[in-house]
């Protein structure tokens, strides 16, 4: 669900490109690293190097499992969902382990504001500058997703207690880190109605 553009017609586009998806404003894991200019967006910042080819194999194998499992939907229905649960089961497994591996420090957990596009935080020490790129990851509770992007900076709000208020948007994203916040934003929608 995307919001509504403004109706007026001095927004600049980067405004208005990160109202192209649904916001939300959650409280997840953020970790930051600043780029330079000689720097590759697709390098690696988090050290997650060693583990990328397990990675992309894991993102293949899903990827089978769910084609096999439209294919075997049509035939038994009572196996597909025992395999669904399965499937369901070992990524969450995956999550928790790869999760306990790197856990966050309790200054890690950020409020933020979040969607497919990009998203904005409070920094209190940080002084981030105007179109400067930032490699970061993040981990979406309580599914424990952990996307990764490089974002640019889009505006800095300074605010009165002397922090700011960081909004950026994604510039370089996997399709399969995209989908995740895309599914994260959906449960956090789905959520917030069966508590409403």
């Amino acid at each position: 669900m995307a919001a509504n553009h403004s109706d007026n017609p001095a927004t600049d586009s980067a405004s208005a490109d990160r109202r192209d998806f649904y916001r939300i404003n959650d409280r997840i894991g953020l970790e930051i690293r600043r780029q330079v200019a000689t720097e590759s967006p697709s390098g690696q910042p988090f050290d997650g190097s060693h583990v990328e080819v397990l990675r992309a194999e894991f993102r293949r194998l899903d990827q089978d499992v769910r084609s096999q499992l439209a294919n075997l939907a049509e035939r038994d229905r009572l196996l597909t969902s025992l395999i669904k649960s399965l499937n369901g089961k070992l990524d969450t497994l995956a999550r928790i382990m790869a999760f306990e591996q790197n856990p966050l420090q309790p200054e890690d957990w950020k409020d933020v504001t979040l969607s497919e596009g990009g998203l904005s935080f409070y920094s209190r020490s940080e002084n981030y500058a105007l179109g400067e790129h930032l490699a970061m990851r993040m981990t979406l509770p309580p599914e424990l997703f952990q996307p990764v992007a490089t974002a640019r900076v889009l505006s800095v709000e300074p605010l009165e207690d002397g922090g700011s208020s960081i909004h950026t948007g994604f510039v370089d994203i996997h399709d399969h880190d995209r989908q995740q916040i895309a599914r994260h934003v959906l449960r956090w929608q789905i959520r917030q109605r069966q508590n409403g």
